[in-house]
């Protein structure tokens, strides 16, 4: 019981340090963005999507490399994507009233997160196709050159946004518009390095946890990832896109979110493969999982394609999607359905 309750204090404390560092992580590279004249857009799909997504980077990274659980770091991703799609929109909506958003939005970054989704299960069908694992599940070894491919395609999505860049520049220029000046850019990067050792050492904490709970109440640490790890490496996303959306910038609120998801999936996932040379991913867990995705992700461009706003009633729905979600995750975990294969 001690030990327990030890590891919920570290999961506390991890949740706590993951969150702060996150703050700073993304004062730093809003700083940043201002000074290198990056358009509105860009800054929320980019700078501070991938800034409040290191996090979960670092889940991948570090349950592979450390703990040599690849599955509990795909979890701790798909989790987060779930969680970033349903509840931080949701909640900001709530928060917030009304979330407005222009066609952009829609019709580019949410239809490259569609193919981003799509993209890293058709890396897991590969993997199962061309290098199965002989076991009772259907499971299949994710190589180095499979890994490639999402990252491919996400150096698309960068030069896709470094094009939206060039214009916006083009416009401030001709609009004389002056560069914003900042004062000790070179703090501003020894702020944004710090924040990303600090965020590392909490999620170590919160991997560490999701073991022992597996281990302890003798359940799949996979189920652990997907809720516990997620939600609290989630955090920091679900704090700027509050902020933003309460201030009425919607764009840069979701943008954040399809930003962090686009990154999660295609960089995070692939960057534990990359170092560590090859990893198994079960395919008979991870199929359920993208397939929730997937169902939450039509919801919430559904609700955002009429009239290009969330409405306060569709925000409480993607809360109850997301309750019943986790209510469907701790049903599995602890036996009471099985509609995950073990």
């Amino acid at each position: 019981m001690e030990s327990l309750l030890l590891y919920i204090g570290i999961v506390i404390i991890a949740s706590a340090v993951v969150w702060k560092a996150s703050g700073l992580l993304e004062k730093s590279a809003q700083s940043l963005s201002k000074y290198y004249q990056l358009p509105p857009l860009v800054q929320g799909t980019i700078i501070t999507a991938v800034g409040s997504s290191f996090p979960e980077l670092s889940t991948t990274v570090v349950s592979t490399l450390i703990h040599g659980e690849f599955d509990l770091g795909v979890a701790a991703i798909v989790g987060s994507a779930i969680f970033n799609i349903l509840f931080i929109p949701g909640l900001s909506g709530v928060l917030a009233g009304k979330i407005s958003i222009d066609s952009m939005l829609v019709y580019k970054d949410a239809q490259f997160y569609i193919t981003s989704v799509a993209v890293l299960l058709l890396t897991f069908s590969i993997a199962v196709i061309y290098y199965p694992v002989a076991s009772n599940q259907i499971e299949g070894e994710i190589t180095r050159g499979i890994a490639l491919i999402p990252i491919t395609l996400y150096l698309l999505y960068l030069f896709l946004q470094q094009q939206d860049t060039k214009e916006f520049q083009k416009e401030m220029k001709e609009n004389s518009h002056k560069p914003v000046k900042e004062k000790g850019i070179g703090k501003e990067w020894m702020k944004l390095l710090g924040s990303l050792v600090l965020i590392v050492a909490g999620v170590e904490g919160l991997l560490r946890s999701a073991i022992f709970f597996g281990d302890y109440f003798q359940t799949p640490n996979f189920f652990w990832g997907v809720t516990v790890v997620a939600a609290a490496t989630s955090i920091p996303d679900a704090f700027v896109s509050v902020r933003v959306a309460r201030a009425g910038k919607g764009n840069v609120s979701i943008g954040n979110v399809l930003g962090s998801n686009i990154f999660d999936l295609l960089i995070a996932i692939p960057a534990g493969i990359l170092i560590a040379g090859s990893s198994i991913v079960n395919f008979s867990v991870a199929v359920p999982m993208m397939l929730f995705l997937t169902l939450g992700t039509i919801v919430l461009f559904a609700f955002l394609r009429t009239g290009l706003y969330l409405k306060k009633w569709e925000s409480w729905m993607l809360l109850l999607l997301y309750a019943f979600f986790f209510l469907w995750m701790a049903l599995e975990n602890f036996d009471v359905v099985n509609w995950v294969p073990d």
